[in-house]
């Protein structure tokens, strides 16, 4: 009877102490948009800050949803992280997002999706105090259409490149970026004065954001849509050269379809990243993972 009475104590004890909430904040709303996020939270004792991974969904532009990674949300927050998964503006609903659309409405939505997130951005910092989260830990994530905004959010010009009030503050930079298949659109944006912690990971064989220097969705040049762009592999050589913190999955063989993997299967992954960064550890590494499709090497190391 004892070692029941033991047994459900340590497993309450357990539950507790990973228990997590899920709050829905609207962080953006004017006359024709309303924009929410889920905040997922970690049991904390009072008074502690908690690191915060500001996630952004995939679906080009066009479709997706805030809560379609609720798994990892909830085992970030059974860690002590909180994650806040954002809606942004679906500006290529509609719309070709392809090598038939137009190049400036493609660089259009990626600014209004950035734009969204730094709002978001600043309604959890404004906020920081009622859901204790720390601001000097801030880490942004995305998948595919979602970490491109990632990567632009952290690296265009604030000031320059911003739609709506001005809410982050001064010099604001986050922690860190979590990248699944997404690209930036100039590669001199990375700087050693700009360069964050990354963690990357991307088929090499990806015909939809290219895995090094490519065109996106594999578009001719005489495409209206056509737009270079520079994936993780370029991201990957460029913080090398700069003797930055980075860390790339490459899955030989793979396309688009391993860009969710570090929000699914890979969390821990992520969680390891986090955990090196806010300790301050240094690395620079590159893991090289075989996937079940077959197609062109293109590089050595994928031989």
């Amino acid at each position: 009877m004892k070692k029941i009475v033991f047994f459900l104590f340590t497993f309450f004890t357990f539950y507790n102490s990973n228990a997590q909430e899920v709050k829905t904040l609207t962080y953006f709303q004017n006359d024709t948009l309303k924009l929410d996020l889920d905040l997922y939270l970690p049991k904390v004792k009072a008074g502690e800050k908690i690191p915060l991974i500001v996630f952004a969904f995939g679906g080009g532009f066009s479709g997706g949803e805030r809560t379609s990674e609720k798994d990892f949300g909830k085992f970030m927050a059974q860690n002590g992280y909180a994650v806040a998964s954002i809606s942004y503006s679906l500006y290529m609903k509609g719309k070709d997002f392809g090598c038939k659309g137009t190049l400036t409405e493609k660089i259009k939505a990626i600014q209004i999706g950035v734009s969204d997130t730094w709002q978001a951005t600043g309604f959890l910092i404004e906020n920081a105090n009622k859901y204790n989260l720390d601001t000097s830990k801030i880490f942004i994530s995305g998948i595919s259409a979602g970490a491109e905004i990632g990567f632009h959010a952290s690296f265009w010009d604030y000031k320059l490149m911003n739609l709506y009030k001005s809410n982050l503050p001064e010099n604001f930079k986050y922690k860190g970026f979590i990248g699944g298949s997404g690209a930036i659109q100039d590669i001199n944006l990375i700087t050693k004065e700009k360069a964050i912690p990354m963690l990357l990971a991307h088929g090499n064989n990806d015909d939809t954001v290219p895995y090094a220097a490519g065109s996106h969705r594999s578009c001719p040049t005489n495409a209206s849509g056509w737009l270079i762009l520079f994936g993780s592999y370029a991201v990957y050589n460029q913080m090398n050269d700069l003797h930055k913190d980075i860390e790339l999955i490459t899955f030989c063989g793979g396309g688009h379809e391993f860009s969710g993997y570090l929000f699914h299967d890979g969390k821990q992954y992520v969680l390891d990243f986090v955990n090196d960064v806010l300790k301050g550890k240094k690395f620079q590494s590159h893991l090289i993972l075989p996937s079940n499709k077959k197609g062109p090497a293109k590089y050595s190391f994928c031989d």
